[in-house]
């Protein structure tokens, strides 16, 4: 097929996306909500003290931890795709409210999104953030009991994590929270499936073909994934200032963030990894509205997970702990109480 051949096939692509983004917008229409929100600052960790990782490949990971470094457990909350750390801004508060300093949280950005280095297309990996997040609990927690917390991508990083190290699991990772998230790719699922992947065939077809066009049309291409990802972000009328907040994520995630991780979003498969988890408490949440993983993913995700709670967010999209926080706050809350019980009872059997 020539060039223009290729060209004229990926922008029918993107004509099929710029469709279904339409429909999607129609989701998040609706009456402005009142404004519970007006003195919120949702970057106020960024005043924390910001702390470096570095990865394997060299890649630099922002990280902010908050709480006595002498806590007896802590939480490292992982955050989904086009996010960061500050999507976790109202349970960091729930959390600091609620335990103090019986419980130590870490946030980090994952690599190309927020105060975090870019990587490159080849390292834009399910299992390389799953690498990234092993590193980040060995340099900022080397011992003691940690519970982790992914949304969305997060979730999947915490199952690839357990794929690559499964002794992690029972012996310093006690409990584990996976929101909005599947163990396996958006192909089989959600978004992916129910738009018969036009985002994922259209871009990796034109990078085999004609990656000179993908090139040139990268802005093309966030202009078309963006909407999509907005308009699937919440499932009921929600703060105007929250919406900006999550929109301003999303906005200012590179281009080259967007394009380069949604083969592995649509690809990856980890759930030979869930028998790990099935060794500690987990958490399995999501909202009943959630366009991109949607809450049947999770019924066969918690039937794998035999210590599992299942909590179903009615009305809830996909930014579920930023539209229903009070609801996933004390589903985590349950979490910490559940790993420092099974932390207790590990402790008992070694006569610790």
């Amino acid at each position: 097929m020539s060039v223009m051949g290729r060209m004229g096939l990926f922008a029918a692509s993107l004509a099929t996306l710029a469709s279904a983004a339409g429909l999607y917008a129609v989701r998040s229409a609706g009456m402005p909500a009142p404004e519970i929100y007006a003195d919120e600052d949702f970057d106020a960790m960024l005043a924390a003290p910001k702390r470096i990782v570095v990865t394997e490949d060299g890649v630099e990971l922002a990280v902010r931890e908050f709480g006595s470094p002498r806590a007896p457990l802590t939480i490292v909350f992982v955050h989904g795709y086009c996010l960061r750390m500050q999507s976790w801004h109202l349970q960091q508060r729930y959390i600091a409210e609620r335990w103090g300093g019986d419980v130590r949280t870490v946030f980090y950005d994952q690599r190309g999104h927020g105060e975090s280095g870019a990587a490159g297309a080849k390292s834009c990996t399910i299992a390389q953030l799953g690498r990234d997040l092993g590193r980040v609990i060995d340099e900022t927690t080397p011992g003691g009991p940690v519970v982790v917390v992914g949304h969305s991508m997060g979730g999947m990083t915490t199952i690839a994590l357990a794929a690559q190290r499964p002794d992690l699991f029972d012996s310093r990772i006690v409990g584990v929270g996976l929101l909005s998230t599947t163990a396996a790719g958006l192909s089989k699922t959600g978004l992916g499936r129910n738009l018969e992947n036009p985002v994922i065939d259209g871009f990796r077809y034109a990078a085999r073909t004609a990656p000179g066009f993908v090139q040139y049309a990268r802005g093309t291409a966030k202009a078309i994934v963006s909407p999509i990802l907005r308009a699937a972000s919440y499932g009921t009328v929600v703060s105007p200032r929250l919406v900006e907040f999550s929109d301003r994520m999303l906005s200012e995630t590179s281009v080259l963030t967007i394009v380069n991780f949604l083969r592995t979003l649509e690809l990856h498969d980890e759930s030979a990894a869930l028998p790990t988890l099935s060794r500690v408490p987990v958490l399995v949440l999501c909202g009943d509205a959630d366009m991109v993983i949607p809450f049947s993913g999770s019924e066969e995700l918690a039937a794998e997970l035999p210590h599992c709670e299942l909590k179903r967010v009615r009305g809830a999209g996909h930014l579920v702990q930023l539209e229903f926080p009070e609801v996933v706050s004390k589903a985590v809350d349950r979490l910490v109480q559940r790993a420092f019980a099974h932390d207790a009872s590990n402790r008992r059997a070694v006569g610790v």
